[in-house]
């Protein structure tokens, strides 16, 4: 079975490109759901969300068949990258970024603006860490359907 990881900063299209994926029949988990992070507190008083690492290596020894594709982006993810055959990150530029956050609806995340700062200061720290560990990057300004095709040719070939 193919593992692949779709990552990326808040606002760059990891749920639609699952959603889409799942639509086309493929085994899809999207990590910000179904009690796959928790919370965590830092000794500043920040918290942060992590992958239940139990629950994360559970999913990945199981066998789903041809290709399962989960997303997310987390501090700890950096563990399980051994267990993924492809790492997809989607990137868009931040004034884009700051647009879909601002008005999407089917996500909370990242609107407030302490959130949109933190993920705009994660552009420059963070998404250049996701880089170094990619073995895809793609800008998500092109359509969906792009995205989608360029991650399946991705995998395939």
């Amino acid at each position: 079975m193919k593992r692949v990881l779709i990552t990326g900063m808040s606002g760059t299209g990891k749920s639609s490109v699952l959603a889409r994926l799942a639509e086309r029949g493929h085994r899809t988990v999207d990590t910000d759901e179904d009690d796959l992070t928790t919370e965590v507190r830092s000794a500043s008083g920040t918290t942060e969300r992590l992958w239940r690492e139990d629950r994360i290596e559970e999913i990945l020894s199981a066998d789903h068949g041809a290709v399962m594709f989960i997303s997310g982006t987390c501090r700890n993810q950096v563990k399980f990258y051994a267990w993924f055959d492809y790492i997809v990150l989607l990137t868009a530029p931040v004034s884009v970024l700051v647009e879909r956050l601002t008005t999407r609806t089917n996500n909370p995340d990242g609107k407030a603006p302490d959130e949109m700062a933190e993920t705009l200061g994660f552009v420059e720290t963070i998404e250049p860490l996701l880089r170094n560990a990619a073995t895809l990057e793609l800008d998500t300004t092109a359509s969906l359907e792009a995205t989608v095709e360029a991650i399946l040719r991705h995998i395939s070939g």
